[in-house]
């Protein structure tokens, strides 16, 4: 089952037991000030991809409170830009290390992931060979999103770090690529995007996956 809500993720979070989830994967803002711009791409007359809405998400990073409370309520975490907050936690050999130089994302040719498993580092790089679920020519799979991340990306980390019957968390849920991931492999998963029209577009997003898959 895949539930996502717009809601503040500490909020929901801080009304949560301990250890409701197996495994959080999180992208949260770095707090690096990116500045976002407006563009929307046209195919035919119609529109296919918000590629970045003008928005100020990622003027500050999280709380040393918003980190206590992932960590309270899951069992396991994998945190996107964990080098951005190194001094918020606690020292780990399981990173990740994600290769971008053939997936052309953005000028930044790798980007780490902080681990909570105690297993050496890992490296994703993409197969460009295979279909790994996260084809640019798919009108559901343009960005919709400044810090997207593959499909392809969210199944690897789900292969590799979670087990059949987990339940998993996303506190940032982005462009719903996650969701995605989670429906493909049937991983129940619960996730939050505060800002609506981020929500709205994953929720779309995730749906006409959903029917895609319906008509094969």
């Amino acid at each position: 089952m895949i539930q996502i809500y717009n809601e503040d993720c500490l909020k929901a979070m801080k009304e949560m037991e301990d250890n409701s989830f197996d495994l959080a994967i999180c992208d949260p803002p770095y707090g690096i000030h990116e500045k976002l711009k407006t563009t929307e791409k046209k195919r035919n007359g119609n529109a296919f991809a918000v590629e970045y809405m003008k928005k100020q998400w990622d003027k500050s990073r999280p709380s040393k409170e918003y980190f206590d409370q992932l960590r309270r309520v899951s069992k396991n975490q994998v945190i996107w830009g964990g080098n951005y907050f190194a001094d918020l936690l606690p020292p780990s050999r399981g990173w990740i290390c994600w290769d971008k130089v053939l997936d052309n994302f953005t000028s930044v040719n790798h980007e780490l992931a902080w681990t909570s498993f105690d297993k050496a580092l890992k490296m994703f790089r993409r197969d460009h060979g295979k279909n790994h679920g996260f084809m640019l020519r798919r009108p559901e799979d343009q960005k919709i999103h400044p810090t997207q991340k593959p499909i392809a990306l969210y199944n690897w980390i789900l292969s590799n770090y979670a087990k059949k019957g987990w339940k998993i968390l996303d506190t940032h849920l982005g462009s719903g690529s996650i969701a995605i991931a989670c429906h493909n492999m049937n991983f129940d998963l619960t996730a939050f995007e505060i800002d609506e029209e981020y929500y709205q577009a994953a929720l779309n997003r995730l749906q006409n996956h959903q029917r895609q898959l319906k008509l094969f």
